[in-house]
């Protein structure tokens, strides 16, 4: 529809972005595009996929944490770099909420990551799209699939702790929470498993699968449940940050091995376990399971999908010099 203006007609959707910009200059809208930084920083991917290949090589487990923080910046109001900011006067961050104190790590990785990139192309290129970036080439670098990462995101200028503690699912989440919390990001069931099968990289702390494996959960296999007992056991403070691998047969590889681990109900965390457990996901983990090439296209996909999520109208939004602070 239109609005006539002398001597023009001008789109309502003009109008209405024209009035946004003028109600709240820095809230833009991102639009992504793949060519997004080819004339302004050509050289962009290639160096993220260097940086991250030393930092992989250096830490394999890297490659895991720095996925995981993608995650956890998209699920909470958009993929927009909220998650590597530090607490400040006036800003209390994402890092301090349940979810995220004391386990996400990566970010001196994704610091040096755009040390890189600002020292070639100044206050260009966003933490967020950096953070896009290190996780396709994460996963990637680990044997996983890659993808064609859209470009363009901005990053916020601010956070929200109350937002990250009501919207990432915790290790002991039921079938039925997961997929509401998938569907209110407007991603499928079928994304959800997908997305769920970057499990296949990365440890977990024994606080978060205690209870699972000294008696909490009836379907654990019992020699799994076993050996994890010894590192882990029922004594509350007792082993808390020992580190177990989510996926116990190719721990640092990216590949299906998670799903092959559910179907045989191991399972690290209870979250994990509820995709095989006689409900909705059943089909899909066993397919997932016989099947790493389905597996791989369906996370793609989803990780493009879930990296589209964009902040909300309005949030004011920029191109950080330092991924830690608003500039």
């Amino acid at each position: 529809m239109a609005a006539i203006v002398p001597g023009r007609i001008v789109s309502l959707a003009a109008v209405a972005a024209l009035l946004a910009a003028v109600s709240c200059p820095g809230c833009v809208e991102a639009v992504l595009s793949t060519k997004y930084y080819d004339k302004t920083c050509p050289g962009l991917q290639p160096m993220v996929r260097s940086a991250m290949a030393q930092a992989v090589a250096a830490e394999p487990r890297m490659g895991a944490s720095v996925l995981r923080l993608f995650f956890h910046d998209c699920f909470v109001n958009g993929c927009d770099g909220s998650v590597l900011l530090d607490d400040a006067p006036g800003l209390t961050g994402e890092k301090g909420a349940g979810p995220n104190l004391g386990s996400l790590r990566g970010f001196e990785v994704v610091d040096a990551v755009k040390a890189r990139v600002e020292a070639a192309c100044n206050a260009t290129v966003s933490c967020a799209d950096v953070l896009a970036l290190a996780s396709r080439d994460a996963v990637s670098l680990l044997g996983g699939p890659a993808w064609t990462v859209k470009l363009g995101r901005k990053d916020s200028r601010t956070a929200s702790q109350a937002a990250a503690n009501a919207n990432l699912p915790g290790p002991g989440a039921s079938l039925a929470s997961q997929l509401a919390s998938f569907a209110a990001k407007g991603l499928s069931a079928r994304d959800m498993t997908a997305l769920s099968g970057a499990h296949t990289v990365g440890r977990a702390r024994c606080q978060t699968f205690r209870g699972r494996v000294n008696g909490g959960d009836a379907n654990v296999n019992a020699t799994f449940a076993a050996q994890l007992q010894q590192g882990c056991p029922a004594t509350n403070g007792v082993g808390d940050s020992g580190l177990a691998p989510l996926d116990a047969e190719t721990p640092d590889g990216f590949d299906n091995g998670y799903f092959r681990g559910l179907a045989q109900q191991r399972g690290l965390l209870h979250s994990d376990q509820e995709l095989f457990n006689g409900g909705s996901q059943d089909a899909l983990v066993r397919k997932y399971a016989g099947n790493g090439g389905m597996f791989a296209s369906d996370f793609a996909r989803a990780m493009v999908k879930m990296g589209s999520l964009e902040p909300a109208t309005g949030t004011p939004v920029e191109v950080r010099i330092n991924c830690r602070k608003p500039n």
